[in-house]
């Protein structure tokens, strides 16, 4: 309710300054835009870097904005004033259209720019889209007691640019909507998707390579599990605490105790965590397993990545090449 409130309120202001006209002096983004300004705002970091990939040859001034800069994770952001004004009056919004901002779409609902193109990344997916799964060993979430048997819809797997083919259907929806808003750059948007796209590929020729040769096919994860289309591109089996977009912090003893069994089972050497995890459950995990051997490695979900990593260089393919060389090294 507040988020809807404030982008009712922020609706009626844009709408108060674009009626003020052109010459007014007043600060507001529209004044502030140029209106040969091609204005793009993406949620999350990977789409943020598809447009930046697929733009970077283009002539056209154009403003690339990435809502979640500061490492905010997607599942408990919520979008400032400024970020809804943003949207508001841009000419592409692109976001994932799943559970973790359904907020998005009360702020298309206000749009200013009716002429907009709008991008869910999860629309655009269609039948590729995956269900959270809830597998064998899994800690569910908590289930919430409403007094109602309807039965809710299900939860999609958001993390779709853990895919590097996804990434790919992805960046051509992109790359459409480009061309269809500036069509004088449509050579460019174009050649800069053909260039992309070979990195991509020999990106996934070499995961599929490795997986391949890989004397383990299991990942056992002591976290979140955000991968799933990831290891059934390369058909990986996977074991783990939680759901990718699970809200849960602590494990069960019956959770701990069957991955550990897994580490045993399996001979794992070591348990994944993701990027920023304090590995208190993986490590558990490891010392209620017989060995007590397995150490913990780091997938990086590029689901948070900060300003500061990005001013770094660090961008979607040098995340995932990072991944790629931590399976190297952690797959038997």
């Amino acid at each position: 309710m507040k988020i809807k409130r404030i982008i009712s309120l922020l609706a009626c202001a844009v709408v108060a300054v674009s009626a003020a006209g052109c010459g007014s002096s007043a600060s507001s983004v529209a004044a502030d835009s140029s209106p040969d300004k091609l204005k793009i705002v993406c949620t999350v970091f990977p789409a943020y870097d598809w447009v930046r990939e697929l733009t970077k040859d283009s002539k056209k001034d154009t403003e690339i904005t990435y809502l979640l800069d500061k490492g905010a994770d997607m599942h408990s952001f919520q979008p400032t004033a400024e970020d809804i004004m943003k949207i508001s009056t841009c000419d592409m919004f692109v976001y994932i259209g799943g559970e973790s901002d359904k907020w998005a779409e009360d702020a298309l609902k206000e749009s200013v720019n009716k002429d907009m193109k709008a991008v869910s990344l999860m629309e655009a997916l269609g039948s590729d889209a995956k269900e959270e799964e809830l597998k064998e060993g899994m800690q569910g979430e908590e289930e919430e007691k409403h007094g109602s048997e309807e039965e809710e819809e299900p939860e999609y797997d958001e993390h779709i640019w853990l895919s590097v083919r996804n990434a790919e259907k992805l960046c051509g929806v992109l790359c459409d909507k480009l061309c269809e808003l500036d069509k004088d750059n449509e050579s460019a948007y174009k050649a800069s998707l053909e260039s992309y796209n070979k990195e991509l590929d020999k990106l996934d020729g070499d995961f599929k390579t490795l997986t391949e040769k890989a004397g383990s096919k299991a990942l056992i994860f002591g976290d979140r599990f955000p991968f799933r289309y990831f290891v059934e591109d390369y058909g990986l089996d996977y074991y783990a605490a939680f759901v990718g977009c699970s809200a849960e912090t602590e494990a069960s003893f019956e959770t701990i105790a069957f991955l550990a069994g897994k580490v045993d089972e399996l001979n794992a050497g070591t348990v994944y965590i993701l990027e920023n995890s304090d590995g208190k459950i993986a490590q558990s995990i490891i010392d209620s397993s017989k060995a007590k051997t397995a150490k913990t490695a780091a997938l990086n979900s590029i689901q948070s990545v900060s300003r500061e990593q990005l001013d770094a260089g660090e961008n979607y393919l040098s995340l995932m090449r990072k991944n790629y060389e931590t399976l190297s090294t952690t797959l038997g």
